[in-house]
């Protein structure tokens, strides 16, 4: 039996049965019906805004999986760009195809001199990491022409190949300007992963040495951020991309969309809530603020997840890796009371509220040497290929440009009134 609802116009009599597909009723079924009558949805709340293929979520299971693969086979196993491969072409690649991805990734990590020199030295000195990355990507549009003609694959894959290899570089180039340290150009002999921290951290020596299990963890967290379904910043980007702008402007979008505390800076807000907590003791004290209003439980909930959120569960276990090289973090007992408190009281489990991905992942950033301020930047480096796997379907779709409707609520129809007449008597 096919699923469907039904929906009757109380003010009419007519009725319309529409079936229910993949989750979902086709809102251009309802407007046969219901023409001019919009769904009022602030912020997307139960609205799906496009079909896609490549990541699947259901939030009250706690499942995630990019193209069919479980998030923490993918976490075990995989390498980043091995994930990035299967977002952007929908197959994990056999050995000769991921050969070449990977050499062609590495091929072009440099950037444009004119690039580094006039546009990212021009910053003040102080400049914010995220907001030198929204401004460089932005600016790759005027140094790749041929990025405009996005309905030429062999331009539209030559371009999702620059993105990815040079969002690492252009990130390490701000955070070593942020510092007044020289630029370190990339070492193409090195992997993906090795090649970004040794750009962020080599000084004098021409290797740094890095211990495999930070290496590790780094992939781990690339691969976790890689995509995540149609959150603020791909949404953004899809909104974007849907007027068929150039690749790097549509980025930079989503780029500026992750800028945002609520978003690429959310697990910089777990940080500073641990730090204002401050010791283990405080901890209960810190709970009954939040149940009465007084504070705020970062990094626990999520818009989607009403479970454990799954990217959480490995990052936990990933930190003890990294806590094993850095040391333990001070931060991480308190992290890990807070969780067993607030996992025990009826007042965050009855409201669903689980760690989140945020919760961990700045512990283990800050443990590595991360300035908070580069904490979204390392968001936006491994979400570029999620980003980019929905530029290219959106134009595999033909998707139209997106125009959503409002419910006005303004003023009815006023006449004009003379600004003398307005103003007479006027003191």
């Amino acid at each position: 039996m096919t699923e469907s609802i039904t929906i009757t116009d109380n003010r009419t009599g007519q009725s319309l049965e529409i079936p229910i597909a993949n989750g979902g009723i086709a809102a251009s079924e309802w407007s046969k019906l219901l023409r001019g009558i919009w769904f009022y949805d602030p912020a997307f709340m139960s609205t799906a805004a496009c079909e896609s293929a490549i990541t699947y979520l259901d939030g009250d299971e706690g499942v995630l999986r990019y193209r069919g693969y479980p998030i923490e086979q993918l976490a075990e196993s995989s390498t980043y760009l091995e994930v990035a491969y299967l977002l952007l072409f929908g197959e994990l690649p056999d050995k000769a195809q991921y050969e070449k991805w990977t050499n062609d990734v590495s091929r072009h990590t440099f950037i444009h001199e004119n690039v580094r020199k006039r546009f990212l030295e021009g910053f003040h000195y102080d400049a914010h990491p995220m907001g030198m990355l929204v401004s460089t990507v932005a600016a790759l549009s005027t140094f790749y022409h041929d990025a405009k003609d996005i309905f030429d694959l062999d331009s539209r894959h030559l371009q999702v190949v620059r993105l990815i290899a040079k969002m690492p570089t252009i990130a390490a180039a701000a955070h070593r300007f942020s510092l007044g340290m020289p630029f370190v150009y990339p070492d193409n002999s090195l992997d993906f992963i090795t090649n970004f921290l040794s750009m962020m951290w080599r000084v004098g020596d021409p290797v740094l040495e890095l211990d495999p299990r930070m290496i590790r963890a780094m992939e781990t967290l690339f691969i976790l951020h890689a995509d995540h379904e149609q959150n603020c910043s791909t949404t953004a980007l899809r909104v974007v991309g849907s007027s068929h702008v150039d690749p790097y402007s549509s980025c930079a979008a989503a780029c500026a969309a992750l800028y945002g505390p609520r978003h690429g800076g959310a697990n910089e807000s777990v940080i500073r809530m641990l730090m204002e907590i401050g010791s283990y003791d405080r901890v209960p004290e810190f709970i009954a603020g939040v149940k009465s209003g007084r504070g705020l439980l970062q990094g626990f909930g999520h818009r989607v997840y009403k479970n454990y959120d799954p990217r959480a569960r490995i990052i936990k276990r990933a930190a003890e890796d990294v806590f094993a090289v850095t040391g333990r973090n001070p931060l991480l007992d308190i992290a890990l009371k807070l969780e067993e408190v607030a996992l025990s009281d009826e007042y965050f489990l009855s409201r669903r509220l689980y760690p989140n991905v945020d919760f961990y992942s700045g512990l283990m950033y800050q443990a590595m040497g991360f300035p908070i301020e580069m904490f979204p930047v390392l968001f936006a480096i491994p979400r570029t290929a999620g980003w980019l796997a929905h530029w290219l379907e959106l134009l595999e779709q033909g998707a139209k440009i997106a125009r959503p409707r409002q419910l006005y609520i303004g003023e009815a129809k006023r006449d004009y009134v003379p600004a003398a007449q307005r103003w007479a008597g006027a003191p």
